[in-house]
């Protein structure tokens, strides 16, 4: 997150700058007769080489950091030449191009260097902002492009990535970091077998280095967290030897956090949040849990939060006289409620698990990047700033992950910030279910024709993308909104007879279900066939996901959150009719771990005269799939879908 890099304090570091030598991009370059080698291949893409080097340099006595990235990429398709005809160059406000260059090499040895009228800038017309690029021409299948280019950046040294994997082979991967002789850095390897190791042989820099050969390009398999499951690095400055300091620390950081999310409030910002508070309906009765819910609801629909870069917005005054707020803005307000209220709290820094999982060991400030609260009397949290979200639900890629928490107390007049890296548990399936209940009659005398009642619960996740929001539905467009989405999800030409909203106050989020209930009738699930009917039941419970794996599963799944389905379908069977094929309704699949159930779909029915109850419910509770519980997982979500397929055939007795 970009507020952290405000909050830590600025490096201070001594060093002999006379000892250094000059930087190492000074004196790099590519082969000025390249013999690069592609053996026959039907790839549409390799990475003949990829190198990045990183070197943190004294200049003036301020550190700063020179960041290298060389590319050679054989190209033997019209997509990837197309996708490849501009490259980017990094751009940023507080940084520079000191080196670029760039060519492509044809298949019969042509060489075409880029000059400098073929390194174009554009300009992003919805912020302004300016960046470079080059533009390659005269690219042909098999043709390679080749470019590096050298930025001088205000150093990243709390945590930093290097992708090393991606979607394409790669015949040779290297990295290399430079450093004056009293920045020792860490580093760590990712889903990746070989580790950065330490260059003895270097004295006027240290010196480390990472090389890999033959790396195949990883798959981007369906719902794989895959910018979080390929192969990285990670690197931090750990200490300085010159004063003996550690850099990196999530102590530090802790105290910093606390430094400026709990200051001391100045008389006109205790009387400001005074007069805000009051506006929130909280009796004193409440239990911490209930006061944190109406103080999230009320600041989510009373408060905007801007993603500009206006710094104002953090400043608690400017807040609370302008209604409008900057992440760090909004998290100082809760923080300033949750103490007006006396409701203990903790605050929590993750990341989306599936860009990059919060590693409990490696302490990096990379991992710092999106802000929830927890709440120890209930075991619930909050996302203060997503706007989207509801206390007891955050975000559920932030869950099932790893997080620092920080809390602080004074002490002796003293404040003192302490962190822990503690596990973020997700949620149980029985937080966000989907309940379905539908009965069905057939027509005397038409029996294409059925009348159905539907009755719906959302629970958790399934009610928060509606239930908190009914309040900003047009009025005269709420029924057309809830009828396409409950009422005709298969049956587009159903007509709606009636329908019912039961707790559609968005103050009753996380308190009671959703709920809606729908007459209907349909002309689209019963079919004639001579003196047979074929009736679609299965249709009945809407579209279901259905998941194909042509390969072997190289990468986990990441579900969402944990959750249930119930259904219950009540069919009335026309006098005179009988179901023919009742044993198509029976469809089980399950997959139990150490006596725990963790993926089941099971159908099954009764009879009861001429009242046919089916039951279909299916369960998920385990969000992280290893690839070897992939086919388990994978069977147990296309038993729906298999359901969903499923054609009662009715025919006389």
């Amino acid at each position: 997150m970009n507020f952290i890099k405000s909050l830590i304090l600025l490096l201070c570091i001594t060093s002999n700058s006379s000892a250094q030598t000059s930087p190492f991009y000074k004196s790099y370059d590519w082969d000025t007769n390249p013999n690069y080698v592609i053996e026959a291949s039907d790839k549409d893409i390799i990475a003949l080489k990829e190198k990045v080097v990183t070197e943190f340099f004294f200049e003036d006595q301020n550190l700063t950091e020179y960041y290298l990235e060389h590319k050679v990429l054989w190209l033997n398709s019209d997509d990837r030449i197309e996708e490849y005809n501009k490259v980017y160059l990094p751009y940023a406000s507080n940084a520079s191009l000191v080196a670029n260059k760039a060519r492509v090499i044809k298949k019969t040895g042509e060489i075409i260097v880029l000059d400098a009228s073929k390194i174009l800038q554009a300009e992003n017309e919805e912020t302004g902002s300016k960046y470079n690029y080059f533009a390659f021409e005269g690219i042909e299948k098999g043709s390679i492009i080749e470019y590096y280019y050298v930025e001088k950046r205000r150093p990243k040294y709390q945590g930093a990535r290097v992708d090393i994997e991606s979607d394409y082979d790669k015949q040779f991967v290297e990295f290399d970091l430079y450093a004056p002789t009293n920045l020792l850095f860490n580093f760590k390897s990712f889903n990746l077998e070989t580790a950065v190791v330490k260059d003895e042989s270097s004295t006027e820099k240290l010196h480390w280095q990472f090389a890999v050969k033959d790396l195949q390009g990883i798959d981007r398999e369906e719902q794989a967290p895959y910018t979080a499951a390929i192969g990285y690095l990670m690197y931090k400055l750990h200490k300085n030897t010159a004063n003996n300091t550690i850099i990196t620390s999530y102590n530090e950081v802790a105290q910093n956090l606390y430094a400026f999310y709990y200051p001391g409030y100045t008389e006109e910002e205790n009387k400001l949040i005074e007069k805000f508070a009051k506006k929130i309906a909280i009796n004193a009765d409440e239990d911490e849990e209930n006061k944190a819910r109406i103080i999230d609801l009320y600041l989510k629909e009373n408060i905007y939060i801007s993603e500009s870069g206006n710094d104002e917005l953090k400043e608690l005054k400017k807040v609370l006289t302008s209604k409008t707020a900057n992440e760090r803005g909004i998290v100082k307000l809760y923080i300033a409620l949750f103490k007006k209220f006396d409701i203990t709290h903790e605050m929590v820094l993750t990341t989306n698990r599936l860009e990059l999982k919060f590693d409990k060991e490696f302490e990096a400030t990379t991992f710092l990047q999106e802000f929830l609260f927890y709440f120890p009397a209930s075991k619930k949290y909050l996302a203060p700033s997503k706007f989207g979200t509801r206390f007891g639900f955050p975000p559920p890629y932030y869950m099932d992950n790893y997080g620092l928490f920080v809390t602080g107390y004074d002490i002796n007049g003293k404040r003192k910030a302490f962190s822990e890296v503690k596990y973020i548990e997700g949620l149980p399936a029985n937080s966000s279910k989907d309940e379905m209940f539908i009965e069905v009659s057939f027509h005397k005398e038409d029996f294409t024709k059925n009348t159905i009642k539907i009755h719906r619960k959302l629970h958790g996740y399934y009610a928060m993308n509606i239930q908190p929001f009914m309040n900003l539905i047009q009025p005269d467009r709420k029924n057309e909104v809830i009828d396409d989405a409950f009422a005709k999800s298969s049956d587009k030409n159903a007509q709606v007879l009636s329908r019912e909203l039961i707790h559609e106050d968005p103050s009753l989020f996380g308190l009671k279900p959703f709920e809606v209930i729908f007459d209907l009738r349909s002309e689209y699930f019963v079919e004639k066939a001579g003196t047979k009917f074929l009736f679609k039941i299965g249709a009945l419970i809407g579209p279901q996901m259905e998941m194909y794996q042509e390969k072997k599963r190289i990468l986990p799944l990441e579900a969402e959150f944990n959750r249930s389905y119930y259904r219950t379908l009540k069919i009335t069977i026309p006098e005179g009719y009988k179901v023919s094929n009742l044993d198509d309704i029976t469809i089980k699949n399950s997959y139990t771990k150490d006596g725990k159930e963790l993926f089941i779909f099971d159908s099954y029915y009764s009879l009861e005269g001429n009242v046919l109850t089916v039951t279909a419910d299916e369960h998920y509770r385990e969000t992280i799939v290893a690839p070897e519980l992939f086919e388990a997982y994978r069977t147990v979500i296309n038993s729906a879908a298999d359901f969903n397929k499923v054609t009662l055939v009715l025919e006389p007795k």
